[in-house]
């Protein structure tokens, strides 16, 4: 006896006559499986094609709307990118101007400070010119009131009182004159 049988087994297989096939189709219920398959196979076939065609369709839209988004996206990035370099473009003009106008401000600015300090030059120049002239009217007038300071100190012993008249009446003729 085979170990792997147990005392039932080995009784309910001795008392059929052992392990067989049934090819009877009445015993077996293969006609009732092939019906109830059948069955399934027609009534299911509808609901769950209409389920499978209804995800078929979603699934359709959806790779179509992603499609058109896509699409609308790569529009866009094409715009953006155009955008971007005409930007780039104005930024660089603005910058050269910028630059070009800051290097005419400087050229401006320097050539208003040369004309400035030139100016500046003149007026002091004049200004010197002008206290050297005052310097030398003051210098002159000192020399002559020292001149005449000492001339007048000199001339009483040196002149007596008739030369002294006759000098002092051409002095007055000599202001009414002028």
């Amino acid at each position: 006896m085979n170990p792997l049988l147990t005392p039932v087994a080995a009784t309910l297989l001795a008392s059929h006559g052992g392990f067989g096939l049934n090819f009877n189709p009445f015993e077996t219920n293969i006609i009732n499986l092939a019906i109830v398959i059948a069955g399934l196979v027609w009534f299911l076939r509808g609901f769950l094609g209409g389920i499978l065609e209804k995800r078929r369709l979603a699934i359709l839209g959806d790779l179509q709307d992603a499609e058109e988004r896509l699409a609308a996206a790569t529009a866009s990035l094409a715009t953006a990118q155009k955008d971007l370099a005409e930007a780039q473009l104005r930024a660089e003009a603005i910058r050269s101007d910028g630059q070009a106008r800051a290097a005419a401000i400087r050229q401006e600015t320097e050539k208003r400070t040369v004309d400035e300090m030139a100016r500046m030059k003149q007026e002091s120049a004049a200004d010197l010119d002008a206290e050297a002239a005052r310097v030398n009217e003051q210098l002159r007038r000192e020399a002559a009131r020292l001149a005449i300071e000492k001339a007048l100190a000199a001339l009483p012993g040196k002149l007596d009182s008739t030369a002294q008249a006759k000098l002092i009446d051409q002095s007055i003729q000599s202001l009414g004159n002028a």
